[in-house]
């Protein structure tokens, strides 16, 4: 049995708990990026080169991985990289809900599940609506933070979605959605849903740094005004954290409430790695504004485990590390369809 992903994102961390547990590796990776990726043949077995992550699909490349007896672990840039046609209908095994991805593709359905689940959300907008207070703008798909924006009216809102048009980001304003924009920590919570062991396991939580919003804080206000900078949200890193105590009964019944709406909206449901985004305020509430159906980049913090894994296991367990222990436990009980869409 092999474990394959595309090299980018998580993969290494992928590719190094494949390994742990035994299992063949293999690295989906573009021409281009062969070279940095042979720097890692300790964790890698086999290359499956592409020109363009849109080969993905093609009959070749599917049917190499077939004969290598593959499973997929899809990450945060899957979707993103291959399309969201190829993402559901390639013929290779998929680790967790083939399904989630179609929900993930548009925000406005992702916001309607963490509603129906019962988690609190940010007071959501159309492009057009009157708007009360701050809020930000955010574009469909695994972009990285790229092209968000902070707007105070409903004029700034028309304004900069018709420019995300125009520079291409979305093909029109309905793929935007309005959040009101929370103030307090913005923490990203990992998870974990075990059919095998039929438990929700929290595994990490993260803060991700972002550019040049986080920067913009090294400077007074009134410079910020003169020079009229504008904050933008792209990902660089990630950060760390461990929660209070007092928080993770929350956080876990969160975890648990998307779990069981998957379950009844998408079944199976969700199965293995997921993450919920928020906000945590000055009285500690909770607000989730965006999920993750995948392994999350703040996961590659914890290669060698987290504080809250070695709780579960007592040894060093990352993310993609408890992957592969999931999937060895389901071929060990021969309940490998519990685990795979």
């Amino acid at each position: 049995m092999s474990i394959a992903t595309l090299a980018s994102h998580s993969s290494l961390q992928i590719f190094h708990g494949a390994k742990f547990e035994g299992f063949r590796t293999i690295a989906i990776v573009l021409r281009d990026r062969l070279w940095f990726y042979e720097q890692f043949r300790h964790l890698i077995d086999d290359f499956v080169i592409l020109n363009n992550w849109r080969e993905l699909c093609s009959p070749d490349v599917v049917g190499k991985l077939q004969s290598l007896n593959t499973i997929l672990v899809p990450h945060g840039s899957y979707v993103e990289y291959v399309g969201l046609d190829c993402a559901e209908r390639i013929e290779i095994p998929i680790f967790g809900l083939r399904g989630l991805f179609r929900v993930e593709s548009d925000q406005w359905a992702k916001m309607e599940l963490l509603r129906r689940a019962g988690i609190p959300i940010p007071r959501l907008y159309g492009v057009g609506d009157e708007v009360h207070g701050p809020v930000i703008v955010k574009l469909p798909g695994a972009k990285g933070g790229r092209g968000y924006f902070i707007a105070r009216s409903g004029e700034e809102v028309i304004k900069g979605v018709e420019e995300r048009v125009r520079e291409g980001l979305i093909k029109s304003p309905r793929d935007a959605i309005v959040q009101e924009y929370l103030i307090g920590v913005t923490t990203y919570f990992h998870y974990f849903y075990s059919p095998i062991l039929g438990r929700v396991e929290i595994l990490g939580a993260d803060i991700r740094y972002e550019t040049n919003i986080d920067g913009l804080r090294r400077l007074p206000p009134d410079v910020i005004i003169e020079v009229g900078l504008k904050p933008t949200f792209v990902v660089v890193g990630n950060l760390p954290l461990v929660l209070r105590e007092s928080l993770l009964p929350k956080v876990l019944d969160y975890g648990i409430k998307f779990v069981e709406e998957t379950r009844r909206s998408l079944p199976p449901g969700v199965i293995g790695p997921f993450s919920l985004e928020g906000v945590i305020d000055d009285e500690t509430n909770i607000r989730i504004f965006e999920f993750s159906g995948r392994i999350v980049a703040g996961t590659n913090l914890y290669i060698g485990g987290s504080p809250y894994s070695y709780l579960y296991w007592n040894e060093p367990m990352s993310m993609g590390r408890r992957i592969a222990r999931e999937i060895k436990m389901a071929i060990e009980r021969d309940e490998l369809d519990r685990v795979v869409t």
